[in-house]
């Protein structure tokens, strides 16, 4: 996530105008859909759940384009903060469906083991480690680690401060080591 949205200069007057929202939208979602959707992935975990995750999200910044009022700097951090809002709501939904039955972690890491198959073991033992996370250090890991986000954009997107980032992010980068050394085979 390190460009920003000044990549493609126009976009922010393509999506300013009501004439022209549905193709800045659609060029916006060209550029940096990819990221958003992996970005819901790594906290939502299933490839269902994040598909219906981006489609929620997507409508809400389609809906809520009209009252942006930021730069084009900030467009894509907004983004990113509409995507973490709408996959943490699905996981609360998911939650509250679970809290007799079982708990979320298992249920997602269930979720990962069904949808990774036999292939990648290491990417599968990343993936539980990361689930081993609370969901905050999980969330700042995702957007440092995999996002490539500076600090001071994850502020944007979570509204934490930036030191209470790198500490989220060091608690979860040892919790990671940990899980690894202790799991790896």
């Amino acid at each position: 996530m390190s460009s920003t949205a000044s990549a493609h200069p126009g976009l922010l007057s393509l999506i300013a105008s009501p004439a022209t929202r549905e193709q800045g939208f659609r060029l916006l979602m060209q550029r940096y859909g990819k990221a958003i959707y992996w970005h819901i992935r790594r906290i939502v975990v299933g490839r269902e759940d994040a598909e219906d995750v981006l489609q929620d999200s997507c409508i809400k910044v389609l809906d809520s384009l009209a009252s942006f009022r930021g730069d084009e700097a900030s467009l894509i951090p907004w983004i990113y903060r509409i995507a973490t809002r709408e996959s943490l709501m699905q996981l609360r939904r998911k939650t509250r469906l679970l809290q007799s039955i079982d708990s979320l972690g298992d249920t997602l890491t269930r979720t990962l083991e069904a949808e990774s198959g036999a292939e990648g073991g290491e990417e599968l033992l990343l993936q539980k480690a990361l689930l081993s996370l609370t969901t905050t250090q999980r969330i700042v890991f995702n957007m440092r680690y995999f996002d490539d986000m500076s600090y001071e954009q994850m502020a944007q997107v979570t509204g934490k401060s930036v030191g209470t980032l790198k500490t989220h992010y060091h608690y979860a980068v040892e919790r990671v080591k940990n899980y690894l050394k202790e799991n790896a085979t």
